[in-house]
């Protein structure tokens, strides 16, 4: 365990709901809903988008390469500290799947992601050791240099310097701050966790309609006392629903409920579920949402937008992040970049991945072991596999110059 450990020790594990301090300022929504980490995550669509969009950051490889000094080729950067970190192993306790799952979920949810990075002047970045977002206050002074309080469970604050912690910012306002994207959605998610409420409570009374249970005459207050349990009892809860209601003294039961409320809620629901896949920028396929106009065509490049539109934006914004703040001058230098290796999401059928690569192949972009490569396969070992092809269009069909003779006859080609 490194320095944070250290430092921390003696101290609880912060609890992911508890600590959310930052975002404790809970924003009430219109639907009289408080919106908050806590209460969002809780959404079915919401927590739907965040493991669509936190699985599509954490399956895809992501690893440390080398361009050569001329730009031809690329290697990985195996030698490097941080390459282990990055593709198996960023702490003690997670896996780079885990670490960037939660990542994922920290960016979607508050809007920005905070790690130690444990540097060691000798071996480099030993661990990178994430802090949850709201145990985390960001600084800056007039130098615009940023400082960063991270709050223990016990209430001890510890500061550190900006180059300690890796801090990865999502859509931002002010450019050192990314914005809270649970509170610019709060209306949406507000209003689905108000449905959800309304609907379980409809669930509880045993799905019976609201209505009125009147009587002949007047109740004493034992009589309305009576009447009341007898109701409780024998009509509402899930337990009665279905039963048959009998009534006395000429009683009546007149529903109060809305025409077509029913169906009026469903699409409403549905909406929501589309108004949050509009927030978090994932369209409804993805979590299953129900589409009629859906074909298998259709889908496919459903999934393709998905990962152009959604996946690669963040890909970019991680690459980008650790080349700036987790390597240095000279790692830069020397060619060295972080890469997320998503061909697997692009590969489509395996029928047209072949027709591709076998395009590439015979149009001389590819050699025979380069496109093994995409297959996962090893290389073969005749020499004529690592040769570009020349394609047949190029070879053998080229029209002497003007000035070059023609083998047959002797002519040149302005004279035939």
């Amino acid at each position: 365990m490194g320095f944070l450990s250290r430092g921390l020790s003696g101290q609880k594990a912060l609890n992911t709901y508890d600590v959310f301090k930052d975002l404790l300022n809970h924003s009430t929504s219109a639907s009289g809903k408080t919106v908050s980490p806590k209460t969002a995550i809780e959404v079915a669509a919401v927590f739907a988008c965040l493991r669509v969009r936190a699985n599509g950051l954490a399956q895809v490889p992501l690893k440390l390469m080398r361009e050569s000094a001329d730009g031809k080729t690329r290697t990985p950067a195996k030698d490097h500290p941080l390459f282990p970190l990055l593709k198996s192993r960023p702490n003690d306790w997670q896996t780079s799947f885990e670490y960037r799952e939660m990542l994922s979920f920290h960016l979607d949810l508050c809007g920005n992601h905070y790690s130690f990075v444990n540097r060691s002047n000798r071996a480099g970045i030993m661990e990178l050791i994430p802090f949850e977002p709201g145990s985390v206050t960001v600084k800056r002074d007039d130098n615009f240099t940023l400082s960063y309080d991270v709050r223990a469970e016990n209430g001890s604050i510890q500061n550190f310097p900006a180059k300690a912690i890796w801090h990865v910012r999502g859509p931002s306002w002010n450019s050192w701050m990314g914005l809270e994207a649970v509170q610019i959605a709060r209306e949406a998610i507000g209003l689905s966790m108000a449905i959800e409420e309304q609907q379980a409570r409809i669930q509880r009374n045993g799905v019976r309609v609201p209505g009125i249970y009147s009587v002949d005459g007047s109740l004493s207050p034992v009589q309305y006392k009576h009447l009341k349990t007898w109701i409780d009892e024998n009509i509402g809860g899930p337990e009665n629903a279905g039963k048959p209601m009998l009534l006395d003294r000429a009683a009546k039961w007149t529903s109060t409920a809305m025409t077509g409320i029913d169906a009026e809620t469903l699409s409403t629901r549905r909406f929501q579920v589309e108004e949050i896949c509009r927030h978090f920028q994932v369209n409804p396929i993805m979590v299953f949402a129900e589409s009629k106009n859906t074909t298998y065509a259709s889908a496919e490049q459903m999934f393709l937008s998905h990962v152009v539109h959604t996946l690669a934006p963040t890909y970019m914004r991680l690459e980008q992040s650790i080349d700036a703040n987790l390597l240095t001058d000279k790692d830069r230098e020397s060619g060295v970049y972080a890469c997320f290796v998503d061909e697997g999401l692009l590969r489509g059928s395996m029928k047209d991945k072949m027709e591709s690569l076998l395009g590439y192949k015979n149009g001389g972009v590819i050699t025979a072991n380069e496109a093994r490569a995409k297959l996962d396969l090893n290389p073969d070992k005749d020499p004529e596999s690592d040769k570009l092809h020349n394609p047949a269009n190029i070879t053998g069909n080229a029209q002497p110059s003007k000035d070059q003779k023609d083998p047959k006859d002797g002519r040149t080609a302005e004279t035939v």
